[in-house]
């Protein structure tokens, strides 16, 4: 009957009681859902299964290389593993170490010393036993260990929040470098087509038909398209090198040469009603509450430092003069040392950090409040733009199309003459630009999919 309230004090010696505040989850300071005005839909895949929010082959080749090759989710992932060290170091505190030791010792003793002739003394040992265990009565190292375990999962979700912003990140810019070769395409031939018509007004400048003000009117067209040809290369050349720094390694051949006419993404619909508290799983939410949970664990561990601290000592083995002799009968010896440490007075050093430990609390709260807010901003923004970009889409081919009849128009006229040379120039320039802004509003449509798919922690499934 002895047997159990020994053990009831034994297990109530090592895990002690925590002095951590109760944790409660901080009420999410956004509205309960987003603006359904509009007929928008979002994902509705998991963060994990990025191969069906993005379905072009060349893209999912990418990403998948990326995830392989980038260094910062390669760090990443390295911090992950030194956290989770860190963390099983901190939970091993909580258990005694044993430990075994060996010792002998040879002295000679002189004879002035001893009285008698020069004397050599023999000491041998071996003891196993535990030195300075804690007993953590008042969940110091408790405390300390759950803040640990929570710096390790906060630091999974950044982990996984890096995987997710490379995911974004090689979409849009393998999106960029198609964007950015359909203009420079555009701009060839556009430049090709301005220096047909340049050859054209200097040979009707040279029989007496155009003037001279035509012709240089058409050259000033002609150098400004090539010098946006120079510099669409050179962005091109840079997408290319954005585009390897993050897959880690040379970019694959046989990419794509323009934005496709159809989307590059296909996410699932999901209703318009979707509660805005989903956004606390998103990794970089989920991140910043694991760091609050370890500033509430903090807490405890600096509570805890106000009460004595008792350690433990404790070894048992063999003695003897001589080695042969070490475990035989009559040798054994032990000792039991408890060492306790009481605070009395320390200039008020642990109220200042039991408040800064509160302090640091409070700006956990504050930063992952700040999390959820921005969370839902990004995703309210990408939900308003859907509408609107796929509006601005259309009615930016319909300026394509009517600045290409007036062009055709324009040129049919002056061929005929019954316009001036400066009508045409209007109406290339004018196709020129529309076609440009065709192409950069098609980019933005589906940069700001992915953008949402981001937002979205990847995506949501409802459970």
């Amino acid at each position: 009957m002895i047997k159990r309230p020994i053990a009831f004090l034994v297990s109530l010696l090592l895990a002690g009681c925590s002095l951590a505040p109760d944790y409660q989850r901080p009420a999410a300071p956004i509205p309960a859902g987003y603006d359904t005005s509009s007929a928008s839909t979002i994902a509705a895949v998991k963060a994990t299964d990025w191969q069906q929010a993005f379905t072009d082959p060349a893209l999912q080749k990418l990403i998948d290389t990326a995830l392989q090759n980038n260094r910062d989710l390669r760090i990443a992932i390295l911090n992950v593993e030194a956290y989770q060290a860190q963390y099983r170091i901190q939970r091993a505190a909580q258990l005694p170490t044993l430990t075994a030791s060996g010792y002998q010792a040879r002295q000679r003793i002189p004879s002035t010393y001893s009285g008698t002739a020069d004397a050599i003394s023999n000491t041998d040992s071996a003891t196993v036993g535990i030195s300075a265990y804690e007993l953590d009565l008042f969940g110091r190292v408790q405390s300390l260990k759950d803040q640990a375990l929570e710096n390790y999962l906060a630091q999974e979700e950044t982990q996984r929040s890096t995987q997710l912003s490379l995911i974004a990140n090689v979409a849009t810019a393998y999106m960029t470098l198609l964007a950015d070769q359909d203009l420079l395409r555009l701009a060839e031939q556009t430049a090709k087509s301005y220096e047909q018509s340049y050859q054209l007004i200097e040979q009707r400048y040279q029989a007496g038909i155009s003037s001279s003000l035509d012709v240089s009117q058409s050259r000033s067209n002609l150098e400004s398209v090539r010098s946006s040809l120079a510099q669409y290369r050179r962005q091109v050349t840079l997408d290319k090198n954005a585009l390897r720094l993050l897959m880690g390694t040379n970019i694959p051949a046989g990419l794509s040469s323009g934005l496709p006419e159809q989307d590059l993404t296909l996410l699932s619909p999901l209703g318009a009603d979707i509660p805005s508290t989903l956004l606390t799983r998103r990794p970089d939410i989920l991140a910043a509450e694991h760091s609050l949970k370890a500033a509430n664990a903090n807490i405890g561990a600096a509570r805890a430092a106000f009460f004595p601290t008792i350690s433990l000592t404790a070894n048992a083995g063999s003695m003897s003069s001589s080695l042969n002799k070490l475990f035989d009968a009559g040798s054994g010896t032990w000792l039991f040392q408890p060492n306790i440490s009481l605070p009395i007075f320390d200039w008020g050093s642990r109220d200042a950090q039991l408040d800064v430990a509160k302090v640091q609390e409070k700006i956990e709260v504050a930063t992952y409040e700040k999390a959820i807010q921005t969370a839902f901003q990004e995703v309210s923004d990408g939900l308003a733009a859907q509408d609107g970009y796929r509006d601005q889409l259309q009615a930016q081919q319909a300026l394509v199309d009517a600045n290409r009849t007036y062009y055709q128009l324009a040129q049919s006229r002056y061929e005929k003459g019954v316009d001036s040379y400066l009508t045409l120039l209007d109406a290339q320039r004018s196709l020129f630009s529309a076609e440009q802004g065709l192409v950069s509003t098609r980019l933005a449509l589906l940069s700001n999919r992915v953008s949402l798919f981001k937002a979205l922690g990847g995506g949501w499934q409802q459970k």
